[in-house]
């Protein structure tokens, strides 16, 4: 089974929900409470590409070397915008949902050209002896558009004109993405087992240095700005947690990269991802002040 034919709807669900959830106040927060909304977003579109590409420099001085392809699919996930699961993770951390929400649908439309100017950049800096890859730069800005922007657009102006029926579609919608997403890793890990299995050690320390430095940082910058415990708290998981299926979507599409091990790193980054925020989710309710 291609990956692809399950990624795609997972996708285009994920974000379809996502505009659901939306409100026009939710953009006016850009205006209202500045400070946060700009912290998120620099630490996500250009503070973790920074931390990943750094991570792939200090591992190869010390001879732990990754294969190029494993780079670009580490690069294509720190590029990608905010998963909408971390408004569910933000909420369950007692954070600020709105602020979680707006950083999302912000960075989804913010990546679309950022990712693709950082992909570009990546492509251009690595050595690519060993495979031959190109980056079609109109594929993935047309791709993107048809897939992120025009289902959250969709759901946007459902929840404006048909809030309740917003409602109960999303109430659906969230229950389905799991599972779907379950899936997908499932189907994933069968297909190319003994590759993951091989580079899980590799792979999984260079994820979690990753998660950790970034929501590292996003701790680090909502204190020396003051930001409230709520706001720390989401910033933390907004600025960690990145859409996979975006990135398992790109690197699968036989539109841009049509090459699933690109994905695979981005499949292990869901599931650490999962696991450390899911950590700090019950260390925030053991603690007030994390």
């Amino acid at each position: 089974m291609n990956a692809i034919f399950i990624v795609l709807p997972i996708l285009t669900i994920l974000m379809f929900d996502l505009g659901l959830t939306l409100k026009p106040q939710d953009f006016r927060l850009i205006v209202w409470r500045p400070k946060p909304v700009i912290v998120g977003l620099v630490g996500q579109i250009i503070l973790l590409p920074l931390i990943a590409w750094g991570i792939i420099e200090s591992f190869s001085t010390f001879d732990f070397q990754l294969s190029t392809l494993f780079i670009i699919g580490i690069m294509l996930v720190a590029c990608s915008p905010g998963g909408s699961s971390s408004n569910v993770f933000s909420m369950l951390a007692k954070g600020d949902v709105a602020l979680s929400v707006t950083l999302t649908a912000c960075s989804s439309l913010i990546t679309l050209f950022t990712l693709p100017l950082i992909m570009s950049w990546v492509m251009n800096s690595i050595q690519m002896s060993d495979v031959s890859i190109q980056l079609p730069i109109g594929n993935l800005l047309v791709q993107n558009l048809v897939l992120m922007v025009v289902p959250i657009a969709i759901g946007f102006m459902v929840n404006i004109f048909r809030e309740q029926a917003a409602l109960k579609i999303h109430d659906v919608l969230k229950r389905i993405a799991m599972p779907a997403l379950v899936l997908l890793v499932t189907v994933f890990f069968f297909q190319h087992k003994e590759t993951i299995v091989s580079e899980f050690a590799s792979l999984g320390l260079t994820m979690t240095v990753l998660i950790l430095a970034t929501t590292g940082c996003g701790a680090l910058l909502a204190w020396l700005l003051k930001l409230t415990t709520k706001e720390r708290r989401t910033l933390v998981i907004e600025i960690g947690m990145q859409n996979a299926a975006q990135a398992i979507t790109i690197a699968c599409s036989p539109l841009i990269f049509n090459n699933e091990i690109i994905a695979i790193p981005a499949i292990i980054y869901a599931l650490m991802m999962n696991l450390i925020l899911l950590a700090y989710v019950g260390i925030t309710k053991l603690s007030k002040t994390l």
